[in-house]
């Protein structure tokens, strides 16, 4: 099927841009993306939730939003995504309330240290460090970690280094093969928001300055580490995404591992769309189900 019609009328203002997101600094990216998912949020739009807290979490700022009603809930650690570059606590924010209020769950969301000032493994370590954090002192009924694009990468790098603390995993259109090939990389390359220039930008930003980088480092690529005994997982992709194939290749090694997996690809829709149901019900209906799905898992 075709490009959901009003998410082709925002791509045809996003493509008309004089400037493009990887012609830029990467403090230019980060301005235009808040532009797009921070100020145009209406009063309205807000998702309200039982109470939000800002805090610290080990060395990293962090808001841990809980829902109404009283009661353990499963524990959500989120990272987001912005290609390890882009986003912060407040890009996310309508997707964690959504996840807070719509799988009554608690969602602890980390503002990690971002590329190219805080390279890989920098991101990595915050996450792990963090999700360890969750588990000393969020003492709910579950502990899952997620994310969506770079945030799904870093949640399947900590769901595979802590199998004995994570018990879920929810990826999010993940970036889980960096040198990977596919056709969806083709087929997407451009004209869907994350084009290839960008992509090949957030990539060079991340590891461009690293010495002595292993290419199969399951830390950059999870699709390469060791699933055996990982989380049971949501893998959720988008038709018209570059990342769609990898990430359904991912959800295929998990259960060939014999994991759990419970894999969706929402047709019509395109990378980022947890983020653009104000613009597209159609969008606003995956969030929905994708949302659905998270709390059936969490309470699996």
């Amino acid at each position: 099927m075709p490009v959901d019609a009003q998410i082709q009328t925002l791509l045809d203002v996003v493509n008309a841009a004089e400037k493009k997101m990887h012609e830029g600094t990467p403090e230019e990216a980060r301005a235009a993306f808040r532009t797009l998912t921070v100020d145009f949020v209406k009063p309205e739009d807000v998702v309200p939730v039982g109470s939000v807290e800002e805090l610290t979490v080990a060395g990293r700022p962090a808001r841990l939003y809980r829902p109404e009603g009283a009661g353990e809930t499963p524990t959500l650690v989120f990272f987001h995504g912005g290609g390890y570059v882009l986003g912060d606590l407040d890009t996310h924010d309508p997707t964690c309330r959504r996840i807070c209020a719509g799988a009554e769950t608690t969602v602890l969301a980390i503002d990690y240290r971002l590329a190219p000032e805080h390279p890989f493994p920098a991101g990595v370590e915050d996450a792990i460090a963090a999700t360890r954090w969750a588990a000393e002192h969020l003492h709910g009924t579950r502990l899952a970690v997620g994310g969506d694009s770079a945030g799904g990468n870093l949640s399947a790098v900590v769901a595979q280094t802590l199998p004995d603390l994570v018990q879920a995993q929810v990826l999010l259109y993940p970036a889980v093969d960096k040198f990977g090939d596919y056709p969806s990389r083709e087929e997407n390359a451009e004209g869907y928001f994350l084009d290839t220039p960008t992509m090949t930008w957030f990539l060079q930003q991340y590891v461009g300055g690293v010495a002595d980088l292993d290419p199969a480092d399951p830390r950059l690529s999870p699709l390469l580490g060791d699933l055996s005994g990982v989380a049971p997982a949501l893998v959720v992709t988008a038709e018209f995404d570059p990342l769609r194939d990898e990430g359904n290749a991912y959800a295929a090694e998990l259960e060939a591992a014999g994991v759990s997996v419970d894999q969706v690809t929402y047709p019509g829709l395109i990378h980022g769309f947890m983020e653009m149901g104000p613009w597209s019900p159609a969008a606003a209906d995956a969030v929905d189900d994708v949302i659905a799905r998270i709390g059936k898992l969490l309470r699996a």
